[in-house]
């Protein structure tokens, strides 16, 4: 009797408040080790594909600046003992560089503003204005952004020609504006479905005409989204290859891209020249990426809290 009455009374010890928390502080001690475990295992996995992204541009950085006899005699992993500017200058020059960045900067900036400020026309139509057969509009514009270049460019080439805008800055911009737009509107749209009516009956109440409500209401609340689809449509433009290729021929009219594809064969017997090419073609769309990083992530960030 005395044995199973102890056993009773630790048993009921055991349940009492101070055994209870002290359970709960080894369960909660447990999942926090593997909170932490998994946290340097998520931290080594993101390390190591930062790491792969880097790669890439720092061979370039390293080889662009790199003689080549030190390239033949050491390989292209070693780091360059002395900083020659041959290679870029002889690439800037030799296909007037300045001329390719100067469009696409032209080209690229263009697009970015043009496609944003229709996105934003088209959305606020769909989105606030609330027109008949809105889902059905949406999906034609979300297959309109998932056809591929290819399907479209034979049209496209057609209508440029008829027009007089083939191997024009003008034509690619519309042309590249009314494309990614469709991106834009698609997005922008989402947003301003859900955006309080209330606010907007009462600006129509104090007599705000629907410019004013767009100008007044509407942009200054969709600025974030605004500026993260500008950021996207000035590298997406920047990186675009197949169609400033095909309706874009002349020099005089060539992006940057186009420019670096047509030199793959030319400098392939310098691999310095290359590698400074590759790097004169990536260093602008990573400084604009850098200077808008911060309203990039600001914007995602907004449009997640909302």
């Amino acid at each position: 009797m005395t044995v199973v009455a102890a056993e009773t009374i630790e048993a009921v010890g055991a349940d009492t408040a101070p055994g209870r928390r002290r359970r709960r502080k080894n369960v909660d001690t447990t999942r926090r080790r593997r909170r932490g475990v998994s946290g340097w295992v998520v931290f080594a996995l993101l390390s190591v594909i930062a790491l792969l992204m880097v790669f890439p541009f720092w061979f370039a950085l390293i080889n662009a600046f790199k003689p080549s006899s030190e390239y033949r005699a050491e390989g292209p992993m070693s780091i360059p003992t002395t900083l020659d500017f041959s290679a870029l200058i002889s690439f800037w020059t030799g296909i007037d560089f300045t001329q390719k960045l100067f469009n696409s900067i032209l080209i690229s900036g263009s697009v970015a503003l043009i496609a944003a400020a229709i996105s934003l026309l088209s959305a606020y139509a769909i989105g606030v204005g609330r027109i008949k057969g809105r889902v059905w509009v949406l999906a034609v514009f979300m297959l309109a952004f998932t056809i591929p270049q290819e399907a479209l460019v034979y049209p496209l080439f057609m209508l440029s020609r008829d027009t007089g805008l083939y191997d024009t800055k003008l034509g690619i911009i519309i042309i590249l504006s009314v494309l990614q737009s469709a991106f834009g509107t698609y997005m922008l749209s989402s947003v301003l479905g859900s955006f309080p009516l209330e606010v907007l009956e009462a600006a129509r109440i104090d007599g705000a005409s629907r410019r004013q409500i767009l100008w007044h209401i509407v942009f200054p609340l969709t600025r974030p989204t605004l500026a993260v689809l500008v950021t996207f449509f000035f590298i997406w433009t920047w990186n675009d290859f197949f169609l400033p290729l095909v309706l874009l021929p002349s020099s005089a009219n060539q992006t940057v891209s186009v420019a670096l594809g047509a030199l793959s064969g030319q400098y392939t017997s310098d691999p310095t020249a290359l590698a400074a090419a590759s790097l004169a073609g990536i260093l602008p769309a990573l400084i604009f990426f850098l200077i808008f990083q911060r309203t990039l992530m600001r914007g995602v960030n907004i449009g997640a809290i909302k």
